[in-house]
């Protein structure tokens, strides 16, 4: 405790007080301003932003990417916030983000009920839809945010992030160091039944003669369904596609884990697919004639299948990479099937795939059945259902 003696003179008294507004003063600005005096840009995807997984959730209320703060105001699908200290009850909080060449400026405002409390705040942000669908490759971008709080300016902080391809489909991402949440939900925004290009598709099917018409499950008979689901596999071996693995990203990071995927109109263009392209293709085709059809996931491997009733009681399951240009004896060394293909027709050629597609398939669900269902990483039995169909939405391109 300071002790004052109360002998000293006029000048000595008047010293000490000047020395102790000096301190008090000092204090003052230390408390305050160690309590006000920043803010930091944050995310869950580690700088990156997935134009699929913003257009694919845009008119849902699906939150797929959950804030790993549990203190958050704002809506968390923005993908972009702030972090920051309340200082008393009911803070008002004004934060402005500049333009980019994805979104437009915005300017939001916030009222934190807790004092002396971190908060996220996730601002609004005005998505420009179409530059996020003409993403074709990773962007840059520098985003620059002012905030303010009971009307002080805490200043403007930048940030670069990284606009990922919109074939770019986000698998997962960890949170708080050690927490992975699996996004495989994302897949099901490349099954597209709304392209346009879908119906000369079936009308390219229909003229096969195959079938006469695309009635989904309102025949009870599931050969029926198989039947309609080979009219749609035959037109497209008819397209000559070629397989063509092209899955990794230039993506680097511990935090986010994404997979390259081929859209609708992509894989038509270019005639090529891999194991997934194959299958959100077929998928798209099925959902369209009102098929349902299911994404199946094993370590490194997808592959599509279908329920052959409307009762969901029986299924099958395809094999999509077999739909190119494939050598059959890969998939079955020991029945030497090639050889058996010579002099048949197209039509012949393509029946005996869709038959050994299946069978494959049909093999490769039987002994990863227990993965697949058990909720596991790399596994992954996703329906393309309608309750699937109220979080994610079709992207299109």
């Amino acid at each position: 405790m300071l002790k004052i003696n109360i002998n000293l003179g006029k000048k000595e008294l008047l010293i000490i007080a000047i020395a102790l507004c000096v301190v008090a003063i000092s204090i003052s600005v230390f408390q305050c301003s160690s309590f006000r005096s920043d803010f930091e840009i944050t995310d869950e995807l580690g700088g990156n932003i997935f134009p699929s997984a913003i257009l694919s959730v845009a008119t849902t209320d699906a939150q797929v990417v959950q804030p790993s703060d549990s203190v958050y105001v704002g809506n968390p699908k923005s993908c972009i916030s702030v972090r920051l200290k309340s200082r008393s009850q009911y803070t008002r909080v004004r934060i402005d983000v500049a333009e980019t060449p994805f979104f437009s400026r915005s300017v939001s405002e916030f009222v934190l009920e807790k004092s002396r409390t971190e908060y996220t705040v996730y601002p609004d942000i005005i998505w420009n839809y179409e530059a996020l669908k003409g993403a074709e490759q990773a962007t840059p971008i520098s985003i620059a945010i002012h905030v303010e709080v009971d009307g002080k300016s805490l200043g403007q902080k930048v940030r670069t992030f990284s606009v990922r391809s919109i074939n770019e489909c986000l698998l997962g991402y960890v949170s708080n160091g050690t927490n992975f949440h699996d996004t495989g939900i994302f897949f099901a925004a490349y099954v597209n039944e709304d392209n346009p290009m879908i119906d000369k598709l079936l009308r390219e099917a229909l003229n096969t003669r195959i079938v006469n018409r695309f009635l989904g499950y309102q025949s009870a008979r599931p050969e029926a369904v198989d039947k309609q689901v080979y009219a749609l596999w035959n037109v497209l071996q008819k397209r000559k596609f070629r397989y063509s693995s092209v899955s990794n990203t230039s993506l680097s990071s511990n935090v986010v884990y994404s997979q390259r995927v081929r859209t609708f109109d992509d894989a038509l263009e270019s005639s090529q697919i891999n194991c997934v392209d194959g299958s959100v293709l077929i998928a798209s085709l099925l959902r369209a004639i009102n098929i349902d059809p299911i994404l199946v996931r094993t370590p490194g491997h997808m592959f599509v299948g279908y329920y052959t009733d409307s009762s969901h009681k029986n299924k099958e399951f395809l094999e999509t990479t077999m739909i190119g240009d494939v050598d059959l004896d890969d998939f079955f060394p020991d029945e030497q099937l090639d050889s058996t293909m010579v002099g048949k027709s197209q039509n012949q050629m393509s029946l005996i795939t869709f038959e050994k597609s299946k069978e494959y398939a049909n093999k490769k669900y039987a002994q990863n059945k227990k993965g697949i269902h058990s909720g596991k990483l790399n596994y992954m039995f996703l329906e393309i259902s309608k309750d699937v169909r109220r979080k994610i939405q079709p992207i299109a391109k």
